[in-house]
C-alpha cells in the first residue's frame, strides 16, 4: 500500500505541483488548504507523513504541529517562507522532523519525504518479544510472555506436538493420531476447528505471535516468523 502524504498548503498551484510529483513517486498524496481541516482529517484517516505549511488560513501551522504531537507521532515536514533561524528551531522543537524553506524544488521535497520516512521506519519500535512460548506439561498450561493462553487439554496437546517439531508439516490425520490416542472416529475437520480456536487464543494474548501456520492442501506447522 502506498504511503499517504498529507499536503497542507493554501497556495493551490504549489499544492497541485507537490501532489503531482509525489504521485509520480508512487505516494498517495492528499491536499488540504485550511489549517482548521488538518487535525480532524488526521484523526479520521491513515497518514504516513505531513507536509505542513506554517502560514495557513484558519490555524497556524506551528499550533497545528504542537497539538498534533499530543496524539500522533506521524512525521511532519514544515514548508514555509519563514527563513529566520528561530522559526526553524521552534518548528523542530514542536515536533517537526524536517524543515524546508520556500522557494524549493519539488524533487527536493520528494527526496526529503523519502528520507524522513526511512528514518521513521528505522526508528519505529519493534513488536515486543511476545513469542516466547512455555509449555507446562504436567499442568497442561501454555503461556506466551508469561500470560496463560487458557487452552483446553486437546488444544494443549495439539500445540505441544506442533511446537516439538518446528518447521515440520503435519497432515490432519497425523495430528488426529497425536491428540486422539484412543483411535476414536472424528472428522478431519475437527483439527481445523481446534487450530482456529488455538490461533484465536494466541492472537488475544500476543497479536504478533504468528506461530501456527496453514500449508494449503497439506496441513499445519509450527514456526516463528
Amino acid at each position: 500500500m502506498n504511503e499517504v502524504i498529507l499536503i497542507v498548503e493554501d497556495e493551490q498551484k504549489l499544492a497541485s505541483l507537490l501532489h503531482d510529483y509525489l504521485q509520480q513517486a508512487n505516494f498517495a498524496p492528499h491536499c488540504l488548504t485550511s489549517g482548521l481541516e488538518v487535525l480532524p482529517w488526521v484523526r479520521q484517516h491513515r497518514v504516513d507523513l505531513i507536509l505542513l505549511d506554517l502560514m495557513l488560513p484558519g490555524r497556524d501551522g506551528m499550533d497545528i504541529c504542537k497539538e498534533l504531537r499530543t496524539f500522533s507521532n506521524v512525521p511532519v515536514i514544515i514548508l514555509t517562507a519563514r527563513v529566520e533561524e528561530i522559526d526553524r528551531i521552534l518548528g523542530l522543537e514542536l515536533g517537526a522532523d524536517d524543515y524546508i524553506c520556500k522557494p524549493f524544488s519539488p524533487r527536493e521535497v520528494v527526496a526529503r519525504v523519502k528520507a524522513v520516512l526511512r528514518r521513521a521506519i528505522a526508528a519505529a519500535p519493534r513488536p515486543q518479544e511476545e513469542t516466547v512460548l512455555h509449555l507446562d506439561d504436567p499442568c497442561y498450561k501454555a503461556t506466551i510472555g508469561g500470560r496463560d493462553l487458557g487452552l483446553t487439554a486437546v488444544e494443549f496437546k495439539l500445540l505441544g506436538y506442533l511446537a516439538a517439531h518446528p518447521g515440520r508439516i503435519f497432515s490432519r490425520e497425523q495430528l488426529m493420531g497425536c491428540i486422539y490416542a484412543e483411535q476414536r472416529i472424528v472428522s478431519d475437520r475437527t483439527i481445523d476447528s481446534h487450530i482456529k480456536k488455538l490461533r484465536k487464543k494466541i492472537a488475544e494474548i500476543a497479536p504478533h505471535a504468528d506461530l501456527v501456520h496453514s500449508v494449503y492442501g497439506v496441513g499445519y506447522k509450527f514456526e516463528k516468523k
